[in-house]
């Protein structure tokens, strides 16, 4: 007795359908020049034997793998997990899977995990760069055979799409918020200086505190715990003219920030002001709840993702892609004013728009 194929073939569907083999492929592949009947007939073949594409096959004609790279820093940080979402969503309507890769905003991880995302043959790749000036990250990107487009960060000499939010601006119109309250020694506090995010950050808090005349008060300590960040924080508020007013650049920063001025039994906003960028879960429920500044997470991630299927047609099975070298797409942020920069009187969650989109 013959052994059974237990993969139902090509040649399957077409003979149940009583059609050619060329004819069911056209069917799978988009039903080109196949009339309504025919679709529907080889469409019905396919339920009942469960047949499913051979994708490595296609792959090797040189057909598309339907999967999508995406490279984070981190999906324990919800700004990524988030992006990660909201980008596996546009991959799902366009028939694709997303694979996800964590680099740690390591330079050697991100090379090394991008090596073993390309022999899986993606047919984009949407990348968080851990160095902006990653030459060697951007030298690839210029040569790649396939679409890439770069999020939250730029990546200078990459000459692809890139979506970001304006982190000067809206860091710049936070600390003005906090000079209008009247602080004029606003605490620049936690962060990582070298990512281009955070740069930018602080870069738009020394513009704002330039315009008005103060000075800057900077604390970059690596303070991820709360003792450490109550440590650094008293020194701070024991000094002959200690802070008014913290703004924080990250809502890990922010959460740490909170809970070492609780530990040291610091009233907010009575004494010390706190705005934080970034939301977060719970933000508006602590007493006092968070004021923030809220990116639009989600939309970072989907746009990214849709600028990358933009480019990516698949023609007659065959992988052709366009190219899309445009403007960075810099996506507004919003301010949430709630209890702890000194607003009162103020519905929390009310949501004032900082920046206006720039597409």
């Amino acid at each position: 007795m013959g052994k059974r194929n237990a993969h139902p073939t090509l040649s399957d569907v077409a003979r149940i359908a009583k059609v050619g083999v060329g004819t069911a492929s056209r069917v799978i592949n988009g039903g080109v020049n196949v009339s309504p009947m025919t679709m529907q007939r080889v469409e019905s073949a396919i339920r009942k034997l469960g047949y499913l594409p051979n994708h490595a096959a296609r792959v090797l004609k040189g057909g598309r793998t339907k999967t999508v790279g995406l490279l984070v820093p981190s999906i324990a940080d919800s700004f990524f997990a988030s992006c990660a979402e909201a980008a596996g969503k546009v991959a799902r309507c366009h028939d694709s899977l997303l694979i996800v890769a964590v680099t740690n905003n390591q330079s050697d991880a991100e090379m090394g995990n991008l090596d073993v995302l390309m022999r899986h043959r993606p047919d984009g790749l949407l990348i968080v760069p851990s160095d902006s000036e990653n030459e060697a990250l951007a030298t690839f990107v210029r040569k790649s055979a396939i679409p890439v487009v770069i999020f939250d960060r730029p990546l200078f000499g990459s000459d692809c799409a890139n979506v970001v939010t304006d982190n000067f601006e809206a860091a710049r119109n936070a600390t003005r918020h906090l000079i209008k309250h009247g602080y004029k020694r606003i605490l620049c506090f936690g962060g990582e200086p070298e990512l281009y995010s955070i740069s930018e950050r602080l870069r738009g808090y020394r513009r704002a505190m330039k315009e008005a005349g103060l000075a800057p008060l900077v604390d970059s300590s690596r303070c991820d715990v709360a003792h450490l960040a109550a440590r650094a924080l008293a020194v701070h508020l024991k000094h002959a003219r200690p802070p008014d007013a913290i703004f924080t650049l990250k809502n890990s920063s922010t959460i740490i920030t909170f809970q070492a001025l609780q530990q040291l039994k610091v009233p907010v906003p009575a004494r010390v002001a706190l705005l934080g960028f970034d939301d977060f879960e719970l933000a508006a429920t602590l007493r006092p709840s968070i004021s923030v500044i809220q990116q639009p997470i989600e939309e970072v991630g989907r746009r990214a993702a849709e600028l990358l299927f933009e480019q990516i047609q698949d023609l007659d099975g065959t992988k052709r892609y366009r190219r899309v070298n445009r403007e960075p797409v810099v996506l507004p942020s919003r301010f949430v004013a709630r209890r702890s920069c000194g607003c009162k009187g103020v519905a929390a969650g009310r949501k004032d728009k900082l920046v206006r989109a720039k597409q």
